[in-house]
């Protein structure tokens, strides 16, 4: 059976539980404003190229972040594989950025990366940041996750290989990552070339 989700067609019926490219653009724009615009905009821009669950996100440290060579350090759970992978230049400039305004912050003495007003940030923390984003964005009520989501999707309808997103996510089983490339269009074009 197919869907109409916006003016996507998707394979069935099961609930769109990701952000197209144009909603991540709204949503990362919309988390720049506030007063912890720097922060929130640099956790969501990372959470959202890296794939990260929410607490990867939270347990970030200082120490995973080379911003000399562009190198992120992500620590994956449940069990995944753990790995280096770059930064582009925008996620400098917004960690960057971010780490000038944490000098300032209570608890700067933390290893972990980002912080709250009263000390690292908690999941909890996280999930009511993502939801007043995305409602501030115009999107409805969004869950971390569903950047997570956002990433396999975008890097899929972008044609690149399933076992590469795959490894970046930190899936264990490919037919996690296989969910979104079947939402790709993309992987039909030039199918009769």
């Amino acid at each position: 059976m197919k869907a109409i989700i916006g003016n996507e067609e998707t394979v069935d019926e099961r609930r769109k539980n990701f952000l197209t490219e144009a909603e991540i653009e709204k949503f990362l724009k919309s988390s720049r404003y506030g007063r912890r615009g720097v922060r929130n905009f640099a956790m969501m821009l990372v959470a959202y190229r890296h794939g990260l669950r929410v607490s990867e996100l939270v347990n970030m440290r200082i120490a995973d972040v080379d911003l000399d060579t562009g190198r992120l350090f992500v620590r994956r759970c449940k069990g995944s594989l753990s790995t280096s992978q770059p930064l582009d230049g925008d996620e400098v400039r917004a960690l960057r950025a971010w780490l000038r305004q944490r000098i300032n912050a209570p608890c700067c003495n933390s290893p972990l990366l980002f912080l709250s007003e009263r000390g690292p940030m908690t999941r909890q923390a996280v999930n009511y940041l993502v939801a007043v984003v995305g409602e501030r964005a115009g999107l409805g009520h969004v869950w971390p996750h569903t950047i997570r989501h956002a990433t396999d999707f975008a890097l899929a309808n972008k044609g690149h290989d399933t076992r590469l997103i795959q490894d970046l996510l930190g899936h264990q089983n490919i037919r996690h990552t296989q969910l979104y490339t079947r939402t790709a269009a993309v992987r039909f074009e030039g199918l009769w070339r």
